[in-house]
């Protein structure tokens, strides 16, 4: 069985064991679908990244690139074109959206991204608040020049790029910031690196932060990675998105609530 019909087969079985908002009971998982995964309003912003987005996917010109993830089921040549890249490692309009509004509705004052790519997730974050301060790793220093320039386009001037490994630069960032109130774990699709990767981040966590988690059903190893998250003492309720994984840590849930939510 190729890659493709695992994965496919794997959303089916979510699909059909996905809850919609009539088969909840808590409050608070209930506003989430209807405020945010519910809300089909067009933002001011949405226009202008996805121009981006349409150019960097016509840009044919090849970069030499670091991949230091593991994203993709196919070995990655050292030289790619833009245009690959931004059809592959690109969040989709679709979930790009869902991150704004998740910004736009929590409303935090510090936001860490691991894996920038072009960029089109981060703008669509830092353009939902534009008085968070937006932290973004990024492994490849070709890809993270393309980056800077969609974020120059945008006039997002709160949004900083780190280059580098992620093992090099995501404690330094931790050690800078006072608290974290929203992070997304992107870039590595492995098993220890994204526990380490959450570990790291719950040093600077707290009542109110939100973690996500991208492309949990991946590959087993994300899987499993999803699993100990979801057991860790922390973490008091997770949404199951499918592509996405969301953790929050608020104390008021006394116990565990896990929910796979259609979207």
């Amino acid at each position: 069985m190729t890659f493709e019909t695992r994965f496919a087969l794997k959303y089916i079985r979510y699909f059909l064991q996905s809850d919609t908002a009539h088969a909840v009971h808590s409050p608070f998982v209930f506003s989430f679908i209807e405020e945010i995964l519910h809300d089909k309003r067009t933002f001011y912003s949405f226009k202008a990244i996805e121009k981006i987005r349409q150019a960097l996917l016509s840009d044919n010109h090849p970069i030499k690139i670091t991949d230091m993830g593991a994203g993709s089921s196919l070995q990655k040549p050292a030289e790619r074109r833009v245009c690959d890249i931004a059809r592959s490692a690109a969040k989709s309009s679709k979930y790009c959206k869902l991150l704004f509004r998740l910004v736009n509705y929590f409303q935090p004052e510090t936001i860490l991204e691991l894996g920038t790519s072009l960029g089109i997730s981060a703008a669509y974050m830092a353009s939902a608040h534009s008085n968070a301060r937006l932290f973004t790793l990024e492994g490849s220093d070709t890809v993270a020049e393309i980056a800077s320039e969609t974020f120059q386009q945008l006039n997002l001037d709160h949004s900083q790029i780190i280059i580098g490994n992620f093992d090099d630069t995501l404690a330094p960032v931790l050690m800078q910031i006072p608290k974290l109130d929203m992070a997304f774990i992107d870039g590595n699709h492995r098993k220890e690196p994204t526990l380490r990767y959450f570990s790291q981040c719950l040093t600077k966590a707290h009542n109110d932060t939100i973690l996500i988690f991208d492309d949990i059903h991946w590959t087993e190893d994300m899987e499993e990675a999803w699993e100990t998250i979801k057991a860790n003492s922390a973490v008091t309720l997770t949404i199951d998105l499918f592509f996405l994984g969301l953790v929050f840590l608020k104390k008021e849930f006394k116990e565990k609530q896990h929910f796979v939510l259609r979207y």
